[in-house]
């Protein structure tokens, strides 16, 4: 949830929109209590089904993932794989599952996050490129392959 806060203080600064996407935890309700004190033009649209969220992903000018913990990192991906140009952390495994396609942030930094995103959306160059990368990276990814190297790390460990 400070994640979410740090996110809607940085879109804040921004004159975009930030949609945030998910089942909402009404135990933490500090980034919608956040986004009414800054008047942040945010929206909390709730839990978005499977089938529609590569239309989401495709529609978004960037998607901003500033996760502090994050196992292998598939939302960013699944982002890319609709050419959706990406913002994350510079943390966990994100780094490695988005190697050069994404801008890396730090997510405890609201000013390095709201750069990030302003280069996003004021470069268009930036933006586009972005774009190509995602597309790019995300085919090198597959579920055989994961599951092979999964298989790989397996065997490594049991023999």
């Amino acid at each position: 949830h400070k994640n979410l806060v740090r996110l809607v203080e940085a879109v804040s600064q921004l004159p975009t929109t930030l949609v945030i996407a998910g089942q909402w935890d009404t135990r933490f309700p500090q980034a919608q209590q956040r986004a009414e004190e800054l008047k942040a033009n945010v929206r909390f649209i709730g839990r978005v089904d499977d089938a529609d969220l590569p239309s989401l992903y495709s529609a978004c000018d960037a998607f901003v993932f500033p996760s502090l913990y994050e196992g292998f990192g598939l939302p960013p991906l699944e982002a890319m794989a609709c050419g959706a140009p990406v913002v994350c952390s510079n943390t966990s495994s994100l780094p490695e599952v988005v190697g050069d396609a994404a801008l890396l942030v730090n997510p405890r930094d609201v000013n390095e996050i709201a750069n990030a995103i302003a280069r996003v959306l004021n470069d268009s160059t930036l933006h586009d490129e972005l774009r190509a990368k995602s597309l790019a990276r995300a085919a090198q990814f597959s579920w055989e392959r994961a599951a092979r190297e999964t298989l790989a790390v397996y065997h490594s460990l049991t023999h």
